[in-house]
């Protein structure tokens, strides 16, 4: 089943080669591996998260990461004249489920929890989800096909942008060679050319920011969708904040002369990779996030870059040991898994340094306190 879904998607990703002349770019490879309509990983209906699925998120973890940002989203929202969540990619819908009931329980009345789901299939899961969990707020609940016009509130965004498509390149003397798609008997393989002029003027800008060249032969990603992305979330806020969780680094960990293969990966079944061109539409592509960029993107959009900090400082500076008050009164085995979904959150080793928090903010004057301690915003 799932591999006759991936010839399927193969077949769609071979007409547009065809109707190219030959190859496509890595990002429009990715697009139509991850998104093209109702065959893309993103679009069709395979499960993607969970035991069952190729990953998991921090949501679907622990109901205790939804739980501590609902504690950081509260004072932004008592302070604005409307209490709207846009949430961009909602996964299963948990994290909607669990900040709608914590909100509540901390007295913040959200009036609509606007929810930006490209997946039909995913878009029901998620109604099912918030009906049962949550049936007294369903009704605040809205899927959308596309980011308000304009918006007063916070918006949230849980591994989306790692998901955006990325161009790969590889530095050669003075030269930038972009890597190409072309169909290989009933595969797919890379074909190098010289780079358009846009990928080139996005290598020199990374270059410029490092204050030196990448070394020669080197390889890599870069997100040249990224500002436009971040820049459509800012021109849609009038006033509010935004919270971006994904793993990432700097841009000068990113480009470092020791990650000379880029950090592109692929998940299948809970199994990481390095091969993008296989299996289309049947395993998760993603890059880490280059957070200077998801930086420079924001400010050029004018909004203010409010915090950064690693995934483990925002959860224990953002009240994660109010939610466990109750820690020693629970049975030992709700003790146990307790533990086991803090270290899976926290830990150096698991989530908590790799994944990073950036607080973007426009118009209010509210800093969660999340944000408060071991800011790196200054190594940006």
């Amino acid at each position: 089943m799932s591999l006759a879904h991936s010839e399927r998607v193969a077949d769609c990703i071979r007409q547009a080669i065809d109707a190219a002349g030959g190859s496509i770019s890595f990002a429009e490879f990715m697009q139509l591996a991850l998104y093209a309509p109702g065959l893309g990983y993103y679009s069709a209906g395979t499960a993607k998260f969970g035991v069952s699925g190729d990953f998991v998120t921090a949501p679907e973890t622990s109901r205790l990461f939804g739980r501590v940002l609902a504690r950081q989203c509260a004072p932004v929202l008592r302070a604005l004249p409307e209490q709207c969540i846009v949430e961009i990619g909602a996964g299963t819908g948990s994290l909607a489920a669990e900040m709608l009931k914590t909100l509540a329980r901390l007295g913040v009345e959200v009036t609509r929890y606007a929810i930006l789901e490209i997946s039909p299939d995913l878009r029901q899961r998620q109604e099912v989800l918030v009906r049962e969990e949550v049936p007294e707020l369903a009704s605040r609940v809205e899927w959308l096909d596309a980011l308000p016009d304009t918006f007063t509130g916070i918006a949230l965004a849980n591994e989306v942008a790692d998901a955006l498509p990325v161009e790969r390149f590889q530095k050669i003397g003075n030269r930038i060679i972009q890597y190409r798609v072309t169909v290989d008997g009933d595969g797919f393989s890379w074909l190098p050319g010289p780079a358009p002029e846009f990928l080139g003027q996005a290598v020199l800008h990374i270059e410029d920011t490092l204050g030196a060249s990448l070394p020669d032969g080197y390889v890599s990603e870069v997100s040249t969708g990224m500002a436009a992305w971040i820049g459509d979330i800012a021109a849609r806020i009038e006033r509010g904040f935004v919270f971006l969780f994904d793993y990432g680094v700097t841009r000068r960990e990113y480009y470092a002369a020791d990650r000379n293969e880029g950090w592109l990966r692929c998940h299948f079944r809970h199994h990481a990779h390095n091969d993008p061109l296989i299996y289309p539409g049947i395993q998760d592509l993603s890059t880490w996030v280059d957070f200077t960029s998801v930086a420079e993107g924001a400010t050029d959009a004018g909004m203010d870059v409010a915090g950064f900090v690693t995934q483990a400082q925002f959860l224990l500076h953002g009240g994660l040991e109010t939610e466990l008050a109750d820690f020693e009164r629970q049975p030992i085995a709700v003790q146990v898994e307790l533990s086991r979904q803090v270290k899976m959150l926290t830990l150096p080793g698991e989530m908590g340094e790799h994944f990073k928090c950036m607080g973007l903010s426009r118009n209010q004057g509210i800093t969660p306190r999340s944000f408060a301690a071991f800011d790196r915003t200054h190594t940006l």
